[in-house]
């Protein structure tokens, strides 16, 4: 080494080689690695170590190349004076270390050679070793590519499984096959594997490998995959493709039909569905029958073969039976079939029977029984016209009918087992007899001329017709089960005389009920008040009159006497008496006047003008 010192880039086992095994070495020896591994495009970095006794220094440095015809190239002569770098295709590419190791940067797939470092030592000699380089690129992850047309298990030759491709790769690696994680070998078990190399004109290689390979029903949930191998470093690296699942052909062993909801809950009405389900693939074609007797009818017509529904609408108690489904295997043309029985729950046959069934009249009882057919067991239930549930059972016994009572009943009719199932009959209960009038408006309070409501309100079955005694305006109409009739009438005399009558009646009789009219008192007597009122008030106007006339003529605002002359005769006195005199026979109200001083007779209107007596 040049000044004794031992170069930077010494590795560690020469190191250890000074420490224990080279303390009594006596000549030049050098140390380089057998192989240095560098991925394309990066740099390469080969190193020379080496030993001179007593720590003397090197004469000089050399590196070389081998061509292609084995012969050695110098790249770099280093002597104590400086460096000297030939002029090689390499010299753009090359550097040297401090520790004299040599970089090649930007390596190519053409650098691959054998690099050698040669070292002069003076009387120690001249040694020299050599280093292989080694280019290498890493594989991109494999691509693996199905058969997309589906393999049957009834080829007669080995099926192509898949193919994978491996690109950009240096040196070329290879491909393995592997399905649900397990290695398949070639040749083994009828399998074979096809490899093709193809160097590119970069220089880097693609592999392609091909897999056949037999499969069997159960391959339909086997996984494949290819991994491609290549070393680095020293080292078995790999890469894997994505897991794939090829299309396995195969025909149907087993065979499903079912019924869509489940059977034993179909009830008349439902939509239904058959569901035939097969294990084969692709699925077979399928066929629906129904047995009728000792027959089986094709009923695929209304079932999609393709996909093995059949569907019933609006099922009945016909639609019951057996059915089955029949598939066929277009590959091997083989048959099977499966049969489910259709149970299509119903109720059928309600009817009412009424006891007695002659005809009701009011105070009599009745027994109303329902009845019905079905194949499950049933529950009776009575409601009344609104819906309202009157007893548990099939029987409702109804007692003192009237016609109130008179009405619809309705028997419902459920199967507890088959929830939704259930069916309802009505029946009508009519009591019959003749007209009864509930209500009428009677006693009335009127007033002459008014005019006036009579109501008359009855019940019977058959419907029955309201007359009035007395003409009117009449309106008839329906209240619940009630014949209400009004009429509008003016009360005349004769009406409060003799009042109205109502008739009612139907072909099973008659009923008749008087109102009777009476005048309102009470709006007389507030008659009477308000005129006693008017005559008080009157009678207070003309005297407050009659004292503003008197205090005018004492003031002689006013001329006593026709002649302007007053009558002076008179004591004094009295000339402060003032008399004032109303005479009235009549009240205003009846005779519409007042009587004046003379007797005669004055319209009200004129009130102003009273006799007045002035006395002494």
């Amino acid at each position: 080494m040049a000044g004794g010192r031992r170069p930077a880039g010494l590795a560690l086992g020469w190191g250890c080689c000074l420490l224990l095994c080279c303390a009594a070495a006596s000549k030049l020896e050098i140390s380089m690695p057998a192989v240095v591994e560098v991925e394309l495009g990066g740099t390469a970095r080969i190193e020379c170590n080496f030993y001179i006794p007593e720590n003397a220094s090197f004469t000089y440095i050399d590196w070389f190349y081998v061509d292609r015809s084995n012969k050695q190239v110098r790249l770099y002569h280093v002597t104590a004076g400086g460096v000297v770098e030939d002029d090689t295709d390499y010299k753009k590419r090359l550097s040297l270390g401090e520790d004299k190791a040599l970089s090649l940067s930007s390596v190519t797939l053409q650098d691959p050679r054998t690099f050698m470092c040669q070292v002069g030592a003076g009387s120690y000699g001249v040694g020299e070793s050599s280093t292989e380089l080694s280019v290498y690129k890493v594989p991109m992850t494999p691509e693996i590519e199905p058969n997309s047309g589906g393999i049957s298990v009834h080829n007669s030759e080995v099926p192509e499984i898949a193919k994978c491709v491996s690109k950009n790769s240096f040196p070329a690696p290879n491909i393995t096959w592997h399905r649900n994680g397990e290695q398949l070998h070639n040749q083994e078990n009828n399998v074979t594997i096809l490899s093709t190399v193809t160097r590119e004109s970069s220089g880097l290689y693609t592999l392609s490998s091909t897999l056949y390979a037999p499969v069997t029903r159960e391959d339909r949930h086997s996984r494949y995959h290819c991994t491609v191998h290549y070393w680095l470093q020293g080292h078995r690296r790999a890469r894997d493709s994505q897991r794939v699942k090829i299309n396995i052909f195969y025909p149907a062993e087993h065979l499903t039909l079912q019924v869509v909801p489940s059977s034993t809950l179909v009830k008349e009405g439902d939509n239904v569905t058959l569901v035939c389900e097969a294990d084969g693939n692709p699925p077979p074609v399928f066929s629906f029958f129904k047995k009728n007797l000792d027959e089986w009818q094709d009923v695929t017509l209304l079932a999609d073969p393709d996909s093995g529904v059949l569907k019933l609408h609006d099922v009945d108690k016909t639609s019951s039976g057996t059915y089955r489904c029949q598939t066929l295997d277009l590959d091997d043309l083989s048959q099977i079939e499966e049969e489910v029985d259709l149970v299509v729950n119903y109720i059928e046959g309600v009817h009412v029977k009424m006891e007695p069934s002659s005809t009701l009249r009011e105070g009599d009882s009745v027994m109303l029984s329902c009845d019905a057919h079905s194949p499950v067991g049933l529950k009776y239930q009575w409601r009344d016209e609104k819906g309202k549930k009157l007893v548990e059972g099939n029987q409702l016994f109804l007692r003192n009918l009237t016609f109130e009572t008179s009405s619809n009943f309705s028997c419902r009719v459920m199967a507890p087992s088959v929830p939704g199932l259930e069916q309802s009959k009505k029946v009508s209960v009519a009591v019959e007899g003749k007209p009864r009038i509930v209500a009428i408006s009677s006693p009335l309070y009127v007033r002459q001329d008014e005019l006036v409501n009579l109501t008359c309100k009855a019940i019977a079955f058959p419907r029955p017709t309201v007359q009035w005694s007395i003409n009117g305006t009449a309106h008839e109409y329906m209240d619940n089960q009630h014949v209400a009739s009004n009429l509008t009438v003016r009360v005349s005399h004769d009406l409060l005389q003799a009042g109205a009558m109502c008739r009612v009646s139907n072909e099973l009789g008659v009923s008749e009920k008087h109102i009777q009219l009476l005048v309102d008192q009470k709006s007389t007597a507030e008659s009477q008040g308000v005129i006693i009122v008017a005559i008080i008030v009157a009678i207070l106007v003309v005297a407050v009159l009659g004292a503003v006339i008197y205090f005018l003529h004492k003031k002689g605002k006013i001329p006593c006497g026709r002649a302007g002359k007053q009558d002076i005769t008179k004591p004094e006195a009295r000339k402060d008496k003032i008399v004032v005199e109303v005479k009235s026979d009549k009240l205003p109200e009846e005779a519409g006047l007042l009587q004046g001083a003379n007797g005669e007779k004055r319209p009200a209107a004129d009130q102003s003008e009273k006799y007045i007596n002035l006395r002494n």
